[in-house]
């Protein structure tokens, strides 16, 4: 959990979506539904909530999707990013650990839905690891690094797919 009043801030991976977020943090969770699953496109959901009034969008909206009748989930319309989840009407919104710029911080401390978790999740930190191998390789990566349209993890006075502007 965070103190009262530090600010964080977070967006998607293009940049058209950043966000700000101010206040007392809930606990940082993930959770293993099967829409959970599905809206991330992965394993499980990592995510903090935070109050409405503590939530502000300093670039771009999200867009949403209602994934059931008590429940939507926001994301970039650009790129794609899960940004948030929200119970229709509810105080608090629930922001994708992933999208902070400091996700570090948030180290999960609880997990839901453990009956939908994947049968070998806990064998993920056991797989072999694989080293960067080769100049070959090694000049695949410098490639992208130099064309990533990916926004940095800090706020811009403006972006642009490509780099700032």
């Amino acid at each position: 959990m965070s103190g009262a009043g530090e600010r964080r801030t977070g967006g998607c991976q293009c940049g058209a979506v950043r966000y700000a977020l101010s206040g007392e943090l809930g606990r940082p969770s993930i959770c293993h539904c099967r829409m959970c699953q599905k809206a991330f496109g992965s394993f499980f959901s990592p995510l903090v909530s935070v109050p409405l009034s503590d939530f502000t969008l300093t670039r771009g909206s999200i867009a949403a999707f209602r994934s059931s009748d008590l429940a939507e989930r926001g994301f970039c319309r650009d790129c794609g990013t899960p940004l948030s989840f929200q119970y229709i009407g509810s105080e608090k919104i629930e922001i994708s650990i992933g999208s902070l710029d400091e996700p570090a911080e948030m180290k999960p401390v609880i997990q839901f839905r453990a009956e939908s978790r994947l049968p070998w999740f806990a064998e993920l930190a056991a797989l072999p690891e694989r080293e960067l191998g080769g100049a070959e390789e090694a000049e695949k990566l410098e490639r992208v690094r130099r064309s990533s349209r990916q926004h940095p993890d800090h706020d811009t006075q403006s972006w642009t797919p490509g780099g700032p502007s």
